[in-house]
């Protein structure tokens, strides 16, 4: 089959440092072309792939930070429309822009919302622009759209090469991590909260954006201060499979229902088993008492944190083996496509008046 990934171009694919949606297209297109699938991605300079690299900015936008990064989207959505012809199917990962070019686009489009989707913007977006298919990356991630007549083919799971990319670690290092980007949603000043009150060592790998800097500087940077918590800032993957590894569990109490959350399903890789809350997607990676703890209050994570040497490293990484995998990401998106290609381009494709 003849495949388009149309990439967000913020980040390279794959991303250095930080970046979930690229991470996860990467896994995808390599995948697809150790199946014999024909692969073209749409990304910014400086991607590596197996594929067929159609460069759609001159560098990752989070690095050129141009004045407008609007432009360049929508000149990479005019790229894919231009070659649009040569595939069988456009799997798009750069939410509703591809949409505005319905009626010239040659090939159908399957777009997969790696975003929330409780936002009131995003629920006028999706019953404004109705029939075009869609793929979820949790099933909790439908919810707040559930009351909608959307086009829905498929929830597919975010996979990743985990098996190569970490090994089983002991949890030696005895201390808790966390891990990903700092904001209110991810609650880093929670997790600071419950690490002193357990009486645990804190490492805290986490990345800053530009619009959480604020948040940062009030509400996290002066709990940094106390003995057990230490800033490590953003690593690379490498660093990441190592700290993971030894880690005693990954604490993310998150505040909102996230989609998906690829930093869960990379700590159970390494072993390391999850302390969380039960929103969003979490119940669907993690297994309570399993593979870690899903708390409601902060008091039952501080006890969590005690507890949380008990449970079965190897089963926690077996269970995203099987689960979470690239290869059963692929097959899932195999049959997306099947049934997607099917479809005349122009079918069910309409604005809501």
């Amino acid at each position: 089959m003849r495949i388009a990934q149309v990439a967000p171009p913020f980040v390279s694919v794959p991303p250095r440092r930080y970046g979930g949606t690229e991470r996860v297209v990467h896994t995808l297109t390599e995948e697809l072309v150790r199946r014999g699938h024909a692969v073209t991605v749409f990304a910014a300079a400086g991607s590596d792939t197996s594929a067929e690299l159609h460069v759609c900015a001159p560098a990752p936008l989070w690095e050129l930070r141009p004045q407008d990064p609007l432009a360049y989207r929508v000149v990479q959505v005019e790229e894919v429309v231009r070659r649009s012809a040569e595939f069988d199917v456009i799997h798009s990962h750069v939410d509703y822009l591809p949409w505005l070019a319905a009626g010239r686009l040659r090939a159908p489009v399957v777009t997969t919302l790696h975003g929330r989707l409780d936002l009131p913007e995003w629920r006028r977006v999706l019953a404004t622009f109705v029939g075009w298919p869609l793929v979820s990356i949790s099933h909790a991630q439908r919810r707040p759209v559930s009351d909608l007549d959307l086009n829905w083919v498929g929830t597919v799971h975010n996979g990743l090469d985990l098996g190569r990319s970490y090994r089983l670690g002991r949890g030696e290092g005895g201390f808790l991590v966390f891990l990903g980007r700092i904001s209110p949603e991810k609650g880093p000043d929670a997790a600071i909260r419950v690490a002193v009150a357990a009486g645990i060592r804190l490492m805290m790998a986490a990345r800053v954006d530009p619009t959480d800097r604020s948040y940062f500087e009030e509400r996290v940077r002066p709990l940094l201060r106390h003995p057990l918590v230490e800033w490590v800032g953003e690593l690379d993957d490498r660093a990441k499979a190592d700290l993971l590894g030894s880690a005693r569990a990954l604490l993310m109490p998150i505040e909102w229902d996230e989609p998906f959350g690829l930093a869960f399903i990379e700590a159970m890789a390494a072993g390391c088993p999850v302390i969380s809350r039960p929103r969003g997607s979490l119940p669907e990676l993690v297994r309570h008492g399993e593979h870690g703890f899903l708390c409601t209050t902060e008091a039952e994570m501080v006890v969590a944190c005690q507890r949380v040497g008990s449970l079965d490293r190897a089963a926690c990484r077996r269970w995203v083996l099987e689960r979470f995998s690239g290869e059963r990401m692929t097959s899932g998106y195999e049959d997306v496509y099947d049934r997607v290609a099917l479809r005349r381009p122009e079918v069910a494709l309409t604005v809501a008046g």
